[in-house]
């Protein structure tokens, strides 16, 4: 093995990896990010409109601690090929998010309406 891809393999082995202090802040933020939609959704202190589009925000903050903090992506490793990966994992998650979005809404909007449960009683 020559002197430089010694020296490349042992750069490459080194940054890659966080230290505890770098994983139990990821854990933490992971947690806060975590536990605040879910007592968005159970305290319901605004419209069902606005908890959704924080719900999301909250999703995409929490997906770039895991990427910044237990994937170890950064700009300037491996010649650019982490941003690369980053740039494509944030197109992935937004035509997942807005697909599933459209999904939903158009589901509950062409849903066939249910009949009340007092009006089930009544049939006979």
């Amino acid at each position: 093995m020559s002197h430089d891809a010694h020296d490349a393999h042992h750069d490459h082995a080194d940054g890659g990896h966080g230290s505890m202090r770098d994983y139990v802040i990821g854990f933490l933020l992971s947690v806060v990010l975590t536990a605040i939609p879910f007592w968005l959704v159970m305290a319901r202190p605004m419209s069902d409109g606005a908890i959704a589009a924080l719900i999301m925000a909250f999703a995409a903050v929490q997906m770039v601690v895991h990427m910044i903090y237990f994937l170890h992506l950064k700009g300037s490793t491996e010649g650019g090929w982490n941003m690369t990966a980053l740039i494509f994992t944030i197109i992935v998650v937004v035509i997942m998010m807005t697909g599933s979005m459209w999904v939903m809404y158009h589901l509950n909007t062409n849903m066939m309406p249910m009949p009340a449960a007092s009006d089930m009683r009544q049939m006979p």
